[in-house]
């Protein structure tokens, strides 16, 4: 592992943002680091409101989606809410169709079919729309690259509009409105929104006109924040407002579908690590193992013995989800090592047989196994599906546009892809990739890398430093919680391996004669040489709180530790 300690601020500036706020001069630091450097934002960091939301009529294309759709329900006109079959796609339809159906009952749903219709906007699903007499669609998480689908659906006669947070390509597709914050041409000021959350400003737009505040719409944010936290978008400006109160409405007042899956796992308080980790790997099962449509269905259900229901079938899938991830991980971990590829620049395996719900997890697994750029490629239909993972500060999506000749389609994020190919031209995409990968990486990025937000000595460590940590969460990318480095460390003389095989750390250090202070290093048994029989050592950590027998006290959360 890289240590990387970021740039101390000016201590000037730290100590003027400390007097200022009446903070120690590490809050500030901490503060400073997250480009917070007044009273005002410091205020608005750890008190957010929902009254800084942005007006969403700010965003390119939003007076005519509202106007496509308040057109539409003067009419009588059916629509359809049309999403992906992942976290972000699944709870925009939820949000979307769920707020709809409170004034206008003309509103269905559809999902596509992860395995016959693949991801975003099908034919299946625009055929399905003139079957069934839906003149409009609104697409969700999806649908800025599908030119092609857009035009056939307007040859039948069919308007869409579309909201997605995806990168557009080079033309926009003929929607009545596209929605989307990273056009070139919308001035709209928070570019990070994630799909779901692009749905909720045209549910806040919609709303405004019949009178609604943001206050009103509260009920739909633990939605959005469950998206936000799946779909790994960052967790500043807008994001963090919607984060917030999502999660307070999560705690206080859940929907009934959240609620069952609470009271399944019998959690009491839930931050966004609870919703990454725990909530959206279920939502997202569905779609992995069975189909989109059973999220949808738990998340807009309001009768709480049938959301249990739902949630005990939606609980197996995850329960498969699991069992198969693991075994697949294994197949291509044995592949790699069969075919001599441990020193590679890249991880590219196949199995035609492996399944293609949890390829995108097997990528995950094995980029932590090897940390580069991974894909995994399984048989779908004739062609070859694969998911991309990539490390930290490599765009893997910008390598893949450079093995474009070798791929019939592919999309996604700097981090997370999905591709599609001819088998006969996995060899060469295989070569290729490799090839980019190894011209344009900078060596380190294969070195997973730690960023320590500061040095600090034991004597800081105090409990007021820790009730002010907490306020920075929700915690995320762009405010990841506060990494620490002490040195000088040393065991007190319980430093032993927990757990099954004794691969967790468990110490007990003092640093220059104080603590002890607890500490738990998950997967870190193998270090424990490092700091046994009182040798000194260094460590990176979190801080934690430990509750035993109703008393809490400080932890250090380890992640990693050297001689």
């Amino acid at each position: 592992m890289r240590w990387t300690i970021k740039p101390k601020p000016e201590q000037h500036e730290i100590d003027r943002l400390a007097a200022e706020l009446k903070v120690e001069p590490l809050v500030a630091q901490l503060l400073l680091q997250r480009g917070i450097s007044t009273y005002g934002e410091a205020k608005a960091f750890f008190r957010p409101q929902l009254s800084e939301l942005h007006d969403p009529f700010l965003m390119k294309d939003m007076d005519a989606a509202v106007g496509r759709i308040e057109k539409a329900i003067d009419n009588e006109e059916n629509i359809l809410v049309f999403g992906d079959y992942d976290v972000d796609g699944t709870t925009s339809v939820a949000l979307l169709s769920s707020y709809l159906s409170t004034y206008y009952p003309n509103v269905a749903t559809y999902i596509p079919d992860r395995y016959t219709e693949g991801y975003g906007i099908s034919y299946q699903g625009i055929d399905f729309a003139e079957d069934n007499g839906f003149s409009l669609i609104i697409a969700l998480d999806c649908g800025v690259k599908a030119i092609d689908k857009i035009a056939y659906a307007k040859e039948k006669g069919i308007d869409f509009i579309i909201c997605d947070h995806h990168r557009p390509g080079e033309t926009l597709p003929e929607a009545v409105a596209v929605l989307d914050p990273k056009r070139d041409d919308c001035s709209y000021p928070y570019k990070e929104l994630c799909g779901c959350g692009v749905g909720f400003k045209l549910v806040q737009a919609l709303g405004s006109r019949r009178g609604q505040t943001t206050n009103d719409l509260m009920s739909y944010l633990d939605l959005v924040a469950t998206a936000i936290g799946a779909d790994i978008v960052p967790i500043t400006g807008e994001n963090r407002i919607l984060a917030y109160y999502g999660l307070r409405v999560m705690n206080t007042d859940p929907r009934t579908g959240f609620k069952a899956i609470i009271d399944q796992i019998k959690k009491d308080e839930l931050t966004i690590t609870d919703v990454v980790f725990i909530i959206a790997p279920r939502i997202n099962a569905a779609g992995r193992m069975e189909h989109g449509r059973h999220a949808v269905n738990l998340l807009m259900e309001t009768d709480y013995e049938q959301a249990v229901a739902f949630a005990k079938s939606i609980e197996q899938f995850n329960t498969d989800r699991r069992t198969l991830d693991q075994e697949i991980t294994e197949e291509a971990l044995i592949q790699i090592r069969e075919n001599g590829e441990e020193n590679r620049f890249t991880s590219v395996v196949y199995k035609d047989h492996w399944h293609k719900g949890v390829i995108g997890i097997v990528a995950s697994r094995l980029t932590e196994t090897y940390y580069r750029p991974t894909l995994v490629f399984t048989k779908s239909g004739e062609k070859l599906a694969a998911s991309a993972r990539s490390v930290s500060g490599f765009d893997v999506y910008n390598a893949l546009m450079d093995c474009s000749d070798c791929i019939e389609q592919f999309g996604g994020h700097k981090y997370a892809a999905g591709l599609t190919l001819l088998e006969e031209q996995f060899e060469a995409f295989k070569s290729q990739f490799e090839k980019v990968v190894s011209e344009t990486i900078d060596p380190t990025l294969l070195i997973p890398e730690i960023k320590v937000d500061a040095v600090i000595d034991f004597k800081d460590l105090r409990p007021r430093l820790m009730r002010i940590i907490k306020q920075f969460a929700p915690f995320g990318p762009g405010n990841m919680t506060p990494v620490f480095m002490a040195e000088n460390l040393m065991d007190t003389g319980y430093a032993k391996g927990v757990g099954e095989d004794e691969k967790h750390l468990k110490v007990s250090v003092k640093q220059n004669g104080i603590g002890p202070i607890g500490g738990i290093g998950f997967n870190l048994g193998d270090k424990l040489g490092v700091v046994s029989n009182k040798k000194r050592f260094s460590a990176v950590f979190c801080l934690d709180e430990n509750e035993w027998q109703g008393q809490i006290s400080l932890q250090l959360k380890l992640k990693d530790v050297r001689s």
